[in-house]
């Protein structure tokens, strides 16, 4: 018997290994196990890029989500000033509603966010670093950051267009159509005005002043100006609806129902 009719060898010249396994089998579930594992490597190459690019989806929905809320719903914005104190104090942040005016309406007694109508803003600080500024501007912008108030005040609206606004009657109150008004807002210690004034309000127009009536530049000060004091309703942004920073100052913004409800409509 020669060398090649050994028992376990044939013309492929494979052996057994006693379990029935042959060498060209094993060489076979190899060459199968090698293939199989070679896409393994691109696959978390394609892993990566998925998670990649759902991140980058996940990231611009909600840049884009803010946006519309921003542009459509609430906008934060940063009270710089004391002139809204103690109801807003400085360094307080406010969620601004949108929609007033707009599909909601303005009243008597909201709190508004409003754009300088002229003149009412001393020129705001320049800031010198542009990385900075650039940062800021975008947060602001997509609504991460609250809006920067350097073009923007914050009042109380007091009257509506067509209302008749006096300072003030023999009790030292500001009147509404004839009303004299008592208000819970106005700083402790301050009267309604220092400052006489009788007007009437065109229409497309509010008259507002700030809680902290000695120290509040408002549409009093601004008789004089070309507009005579007056906020275009164009103008507004929007009404403060809560208060959400710091955490101790949280308080939902209600308009003080009571303090107008026996002033009567403008005749």
């Amino acid at each position: 018997m020669t060398d090649l009719d050994e028992p376990g060898s044939g013309a492929s010249g494979s052996a057994n290994d006693g379990h029935g396994t042959s060498d060209g089998e094993r060489a076979q579930a190899r060459r199968r196990t090698d293939a199989s594992a070679q896409p393994g490597r691109p696959a978390k190459g394609r892993r990566g890029l998925s998670a990649l690019r759902e991140t980058v989806v996940v990231l611009g929905s909600a840049l884009v989500l803010s946006l519309l809320i921003k542009t459509f719903l609430v906008q934060a914005f940063y009270i710089p000033s004391q002139s809204m104190e103690t109801t807003l104090d400085i360094g307080d942040r406010v969620l601004v509603s949108r929609l007033v005016p707009g599909p909601l309406d303005l009243n008597r007694g909201d709190i508004v966010v409003f754009v300088d109508p002229g003149g009412w803003l001393d020129d705001a600080q320049t800031e010198t670093d542009p990385v900075r500024s650039a940062l800021v501007r975008v947060g602001e912008f997509v609504g991460l950051l609250p809006a920067n108030t350097g073009s923007h005040l914050i009042k109380r609206v007091i009257g509506m267009p067509g209302d008749h606004v006096t300072c003030c009657d023999t009790s030292g109150r500001i009147t509404v159509n004839g009303v004299g008004i008592d208000e819970p807002y106005v700083i402790d210690g301050a009267v309604p005005s220092e400052i006489t004034f009788d007007v009437t309000v065109p229409e497309g127009s509010v008259w507002v002043m700030g809680d902290n009536r000695s120290d509040s530049r408002d549409s009093r000060y601004h008789l004089g100006d070309p507009g005579g004091g007056m906020v275009p309703i164009d103008n507004v942004v929007g009404v403060a609806k809560v208060t959400i920073w710091p955490a101790d100052r949280w308080t939902i913004l209600r308009s003080p129902g009571a303090t107008f409800a026996d002033v009567p409509d403008p005749s």
